[in-house]
Parts: C-alpha cells; structure tokens; sequence
C-alpha cells in the first residue's frame, strides 16, 4: 500500500486529482516492477510484463479489427486473466468498455448491445456463455466474436484435465471471419497506434445500472473518473498498511460490476498489487484459496462475510494475512462486521457509492475511528450534500435526514443517449443518489434507505433498514429482507423475509416477539417468513424485487379469488 516517503509526497499534492488514460494504471505498473506477480488464476500466474505484454498485442490487435476512438467493445466473461488483458487493451486502443454479466439470458444481452452499439464481444468458448453471444450475430449489431479458450489459461495439469474431462462443456467455435481467435487477436508486434484521449472528456466504460429509476442505462464513465475514483482509494490506505508490492488481492466479486472493476482491479493495479482472481464465490474453495494464497486484501458484501463467519466458527482456520477488507454493496451489519474482525484480525469498513459515482463516494477510515452502521465520511475531493428530497435545497441541520448527493471527480458524465434521465439525477452538478440519510457532528454519513424502499404506513416513513438492523442482532438470523406489502388499514406494512443460521432454530412468531422490544408499533412487520434461501444479485448482495414480485403476484391472485 503506500509507504511513509509516498505519503507524505502525496499530502503535498493532496489537491491535485491525476488526469490520465486508466489503461496507463497498467503501463505505469508494468514501468515500475515488470517481474512482480500481477495475476493469479487458479494457480497459473503472470507477472505484470507478461500482462502489459498480452495487454499492448491484444491492443494492436483490436485496432485491425477496427476499433478506433469511441469504440464500444463488450466484455462477457467471468473473472479470468482475458478481463484484465482485454480491459485496458479496449481502452489503450481508443474503444469504450461495456460490461456484460455472462448470466445474462440472450433477451438481456440483446437490449444492452443494442442499446450500447456493441460491434464486437470478448467471451470465453464455454457453452454456458458463447451460445447466448453467438445467436446475436444474426440478430442485433454484434458483427464479431473475439474467443478466449478456458484450456489456454489453467495451469498445465489443470489444462489436460479440463480439456479431456470437461470437453462436454465447450462450445464449438465456427471458423469464419465473424470469430477471432484469441491467439490471433495477439499475433502481432504490439505497435498499438497512441489513441489521443482526453481523460476528462472520453468515455472509458459504460456500466449499465438500473440507477434511481429502475430503468437499465448506460453509465457513461469517463478515463478521469475511474482514474480519480482509484486514486482516492489509493489515498485512503493507511501508510503503516505495508508496502504495496508485499498486498496480494483476492478478486471474488466480478470484474464486470463496477466494484470490482474499481476496488480490485483498477485500484489492485494502481497499488502494483497480485490479483487473485476467482471465478464465482464457491465458500470451500475460497477459504482453502485464504489458507494457500494468503491474500492481505478482501473487497467483498456482506454476504461474503456472513457466509465466512458461518463457516469458519471454531474450525481453526488461519484468517490472519487478510488485513483490509472494503465491504459496499449493500449495509453491513454491525454484528457481521465484529465477528469477520475477530476472526481475521483485519479492518472490514464499510463502503458506500453507485454505479453512477465509478463507484466510491464515501467509505469509514481504515484504521482509524469506524463508526457503527456509518458509511463512512466522504473520499478526498468528494463533497457529500444532503438536499431536501422534494425541493432539492440544501439541509444544514445535523443529523437531519435528506437525499444523499454526490459531487466530485469520480461522477459519471450522464447516461449513454439519455439526456433527461441525465438531467433528473444531477442537481447543480451534483448527482441525487436516490438514498436517504444524514450527516452527524463529526461529518460521518448514515445510509436511512432508499427512497423508492421507504414504507408508507399510516403516514409514517418505516425505512426497511432499521427493521433489517434490528434482525440481525437476533442470534438466530442469518440474513434478513424488508419489504413493503398492501395493507387495507395502513396503506402499506413491513413484511420481514428470513434465513436462519444453520442448527438454530426460531420460529416467526419469536422474532417477531423480539422485534417488539427492539422497534416501534409502528415498524412492526405484519410478517415474518422464513426461508432457506433468500434470492441474491449477480455480486451476491440480498434482493429486493424478487421478492417483491411474489408479494405483488399472490396479492393479485388474493384479489381475484375474493372477486
């Protein structure tokens, strides 16, 4: 992280935001220490030479496919050495990242190509996810497919197993002019033609976000935001946090959601840092991966840090390399956060921000004073404000509530072809986060709820968040939703969705007994369900919407019964 001498260099310059391409992150790592280990994935690991070389190949390689300035490039892969290589290659040659979720079905990866502009995709030759790409070839503005084999990046051994054990799960490639291989795409000399980019103006990534409307749109990330938001971060490690080549980064979030992107790529690289990069989150793997790779930085969700908790207990396990832990995404609570802390030794603080902010706005000091259930006080260069949600004028007053907006370097340059939805979440250059929360004396910043989740009972806000808070202290929960349901007498209720802690048992009855000495009449949930399961986004954060598909659903069903 940053040594003494850097530190105090940096505070000397501590108003100046760099302005830079992001893919030269890559180039000034690749500068300082090309021998030192960049990437690990599943035991197979290059050095930042080899990645800066693969990087400037795959670079020249897509501007004789025709990528020039501005254009949009998708990437649909998990997290494999290709994201990184092909991310700033994208970038180095002058094109624009778009981000696809290799879970997306065939409808969804339609509606963001064609809505982006995507001509060519970066995908691995893997059936569950080159199928889906290929069939858009004939049917939206995709004209190439660049192929990465899965074979060509496992360690030697690993390679022959997958190759005759698993050749089941290959797709088969077509070999005309529509499908470049990967290895075709790097055979060159790596002369890449110098893009002339302007970091404040060209758009590096389009990060597609339902935003505060609900609506999928195009994120428009500019080089001088990502570079900003990792410099931030960069600035946020402590100096007494070790020196930077020593860090090694354990990548389980994925790279293609915005934090990832930043937290463990662009700021892994920035720090000269080791990735270790992980397909999916699969517990036993990550935590022999913990005891075998010893990894001394952890960006997670509080999920991730739920589930560890879970597992390791009494079991023994050696946690003791991870010492600095981000966790954003979603709240983390309280108890979550003790027992990762007891457990490792680390700093686990809590992270706040959106997509539409590259993602860090706000995150509690490592270190130093993190304040329970805060999010933390706001990123060098960052101004947080709190407005009037309905009028938009500025609250002064401590601890009183109001939208959480943004303003700084880090935030977006609008939605991609969107000018009023752009318009309707930037408020005299500062961006509406849709979030509800307040400020106290000692600046530190508390998330309420999002204003959209706030539940109207009687004439009353409930904010879900309180109840879910509330929950967690329970010994027997896991995981916990709130909702808003109807309700004939108060216009809506809170309904509490649950998992248990495996050998606990409790039943809806007693949480709600104990919910009454820890809220309001007003904030008791009308129910209590519990669950084995409880439905989860693509980074592993709990979701609302499904569940509240269901509510909506049987309250329909209920209604054309009575009728």
């Amino acid at each position: 992280m940053v040594p003494p001498s850097e530190r105090s260099a940096m505070t000397e310059t501590r108003e100046t935001v760099p302005v830079h391409p992001v893919h030269a992150l890559l180039e000034q790592a690749v500068r300082r220490h090309p021998e030192r280990p960049a990437v690990d994935f599943l035991g197979k690991r290059y050095s930042y030479g080899e990645i800066g070389d693969l990087t400037r190949r795959a670079a020249r390689g897509f501007q004789l496919l025709g990528v020039r300035k501005g254009t949009r490039v998708g990437l649909c892969l998990p997290n494999t050495p290709y994201f990184v290589i092909c991310y700033y290659a994208i970038l180095m040659a002058g094109g624009v990242v778009v981000n696809f979720n290799p879970l997306y079905v065939e409808r969804e990866l339609k509606h963001q190509i064609d809505d982006s502009g995507v001509s060519i995709m970066v995908t691995l030759d893997l059936k569950q996810i080159y199928p889906k790409v290929a069939a858009l070839l004939e049917d939206s503005c995709l004209e190439r497919i660049v192929t990465c084999p899965m074979s060509a990046i496992l360690p030697s051994v690993k390679s022959l197993l997958f190759s005759v054990l698993k050749r089941s799960e290959l797709a088969d490639i077509p070999d005309n002019l529509a499908h470049v291989p990967f290895s075709r795409l790097v055979d060159n000399d790596g002369r890449v033609r110098s893009a002339e980019i302007e970091p404040s103006r060209d758009l590096a990534v389009l990060q597609y976000t339902g935003g505060t409307t609900g609506v999928p749109k195009g994120a428009m990330l500019t080089h001088a935001n990502l570079v900003a938001n990792a410099e931030q971060l960069w600035r946020w490690m402590p100096p007494q946090a070790g020196d930077r080549g020593q860090d090694r980064m354990l990548g389980v979030l994925p790279l293609f959601h915005v934090f990832a992107m930043t937290v463990v790529m662009n700021l892994g690289v920035r720090m000269g840092a080791e990735l270790i990069l992980v397909p999916r989150f699969e517990l036993k793997q990550v935590l022999k991966l913990i005891a075998k790779k010893r990894p001394t930085l952890f960006p997670g969700v509080p999920t991730i840090y739920t589930a560890i908790n879970q597992a390791v207990g009494e079991s023994g396990l050696d946690l003791s390399s991870i010492r600095i832990c981000i966790s954003g995404g979603a709240p983390l609570p309280v108890e979550v956060r003790s027992r990762f802390e007891a457990l490792t030794g680390c700093s686990l603080v809590e992270g706040y921000g959106l997509s539409e902010s590259s993602p860090v706005a706000t995150c509690n000091p490592i270190g130093g004073v993190a304040k329970s259930a805060s999010i933390g006080i706001a990123l060098d260069w960052t101004t947080i404000e709190i407005r009037d949600p309905v009028t938009g004028a500025l609250v002064e007053t401590v601890g009183e509530r109001g939208e959480i907006c943004v303003r700084g370097p880090q935030v977006m340059a609008g939605y991609w072809k969107r000018p009023d939805d752009t318009s309707a979440v930037i408020i005299d250059g500062a961006l509406r986060t849709g979030d509800i929360g307040y400020r106290d004396e000692d600046g530190y910043l508390f998330l309420v709820d999002r204003i959209k989740d706030v539940i109207l009972c009687g004439g009353f806000n409930v904010y879900p968040r309180v109840l879910e808070e509330a929950l967690y202290q329970h010994p027997a929960v896991a995981e916990a939703v709130v909702i808003g349901i109807p309700d004939p007498y108060r216009g809506q209720a809170p309904k509490a969705f649950v998992r248990l802690k495996d050998g606990i048992d409790a039943s809806p009855e007693e949480l709600k007994a104990y919910l009454a000495t820890q809220v309001s009449r007003i904030e008791m949930p009308k129910a209590v369900e519990i669950r084995e399961q409880l439905p989860k986004t693509m980074i592993g954060k709990l979701s609302k919407k499904e569940l509240v598909a269901e509510e909506a659903a049987a309250a329909e069903t209920s209604a054309h019964g009575a009728s």
